[in-house]
């Protein structure tokens, strides 16, 4: 696998090798050692989750606050999404800055998002499967949220606004001077 950095302080795309022949292909997903290796970040993931979307669903910007904290390594197992993480950290160079990337089942990227992150998605195909590996275990009680449109980070969906599918959380979360995180 490769790692290429983003402009986000600890934020990393990984890219398999795909190996491929006339019976498919073979690729090695993850792999912690090789992962701690190449950015010397903790590459233990104790917790999966999938979910299935359709097209206009966005979903985000999540994060879990304080002890129960999650870096998150995201991937699209079918469909295409437009994948948004956010610096969230307020000692951070890279403090409220954003990077999107296209997560595909073609590409078979993934993207490493650091604790103390923002993260979201908006599904760009007629349904996509998105896959999460977190670092630690969901707690109902440190969940934080940023408003998706916020004006101040000005995130660029890649769908269109009036066309979103949203949850009741998502519509009211707060904006990004709010410091929900």
């Amino acid at each position: 696998m490769k790692i290429k950095e983003t402009p986000l302080k600890d934020c990393y795309i990984i890219e398999p090798t795909i190996f491929e022949d006339d019976r498919g292909y073979f690729f090695e997903k993850f792999n912690e050692k090789k992962f701690e290796e190449l950015t010397s970040m903790n590459g233990h993931f104790v917790q999966d989750n999938i979910s299935k979307s359709s097209y206009g669903v966005l979903r985000g910007l999540h994060l879990q606050k304080g002890e129960h904290a999650q870096a998150k390594l995201v991937s699209c197992l079918e469909g295409k999404v437009w994948d948004i993480a956010v610096d969230l950290r307020e000692d951070s160079p890279t403090f409220g800055k954003w990077f999107g990337i296209e997560l595909t089942e073609e590409n078979k990227l993934q993207l490493y998002i650091p604790r103390g992150f923002g993260h979201g998605f908006s599904v760009i195909s007629e349904t996509a499967v998105f896959a999460y590996k977190c670092d630690n275990f969901y707690n109902k009680e440190s969940e934080g949220s940023v408003k998706f449109d916020d004006p101040e980070l000005n995130i660029d969906w890649k769908v269109d606004p009036n066309g979103m599918i949203l949850s009741e959380k998502d519509q009211n979360s707060l904006g990004f001077k709010d410091k929900n995180f």
